[in-house]
């Protein structure tokens, strides 16, 4: 189900993260951060909202898909959009995902080492399993099990298209709501439970990380709470932003 374009009010809202050079967003599942060959909303054509004062409106530092939700990273300023970008090209920045995943692993943390290539010219961004494709490095850990499920924290040590979709399908344990490499609806789910949790950001050389955590999305929260979680975290969090 695609969301609708963000109103100005709704893009401030969803700022985790605030300084001189970058912003830091909540995406919401069910939107492009591009516009597309083919139109539709898309968060780019809504960052107008989010310049704070500053001449231009902040610039993507890297991507999210469409149907993942959480920490997205703008830069306010070319200069510090092309240090971010530098950053991520360079594997500095540590990226932390949450997924629901269908079954999963019977150990409790592990690697998978598979290198990923195009699927076909004409699916574009799909991936597939490919001996002779770019390596490709997911480090994963069991934060929770319940109904079939199993709750994951996964990092990707490399960066390609899709990586942790096609990592989980690999593996035998596909991402819930995952319409192209998983099962899709089958359980009724037409969103994919892959949520961008936290980020690590070294921007400073005197002075610690940038670390910022997006909460969970209201369309993970039951499937989550089947394995365990309890939501505590968020309610902490909330309760520490109403005092500010």
């Amino acid at each position: 189900m695609d969301t609708p374009q963000p109103t100005p009010e709704e893009m401030q809202a969803r700022v985790l993260h605030r300084d001189g050079l970058m912003l830091v967003i909540d995406k919401p599942a069910g939107i492009a951060v591009h516009r597309g060959p083919k139109g539709g909303a898309n968060l780019e054509a809504s960052f107008d909202a989010l310049r704070f004062g500053l001449p231009r409106p902040p610039v993507l530092a890297h991507r999210l898909d469409r149907d993942t939700s959480g920490c997205l990273v703008l830069g306010r300023h070319r200069k510090a959009t092309a240090s971010l970008g530098l950053l991520f090209k360079h594997g500095k920045i540590s990226k932390t995902y949450w997924a629901a995943v269908e079954g999963g692993p019977s150990e409790a943390e592990g690697e998978i080492n598979i290198p990923l290539g195009r699927l076909n010219e004409e699916r574009g961004w799909w991936q597939k399993p490919d001996p002779n494709g770019l390596p490709s490095l997911t480090r994963w850990q069991v934060l929770g099990r319940g109904n079939g499920l199993t709750w994951l924290a996964l990092e990707p040590i490399t960066g390609r298209t899709h990586q942790l979709r096609v990592h989980c399908a690999a593996s035998g344990w596909p991402i819930v709501g995952d319409n192209i490499y998983g099962n899709g609806p089958r359980f009724g789910e037409p969103t994919l439970h892959l949520h961008a949790r936290e980020i690590v950001i070294p921007l400073s050389r005197n002075k610690p990380p940038v670390r910022v955590t997006a909460p969970v999305p209201p369309h993970m929260q039951e499937r989550l709470r089947a394995c365990g979680w309890n939501g505590e975290e968020e309610a902490t969090q909330e309760a520490a932003a109403s005092d500010v």
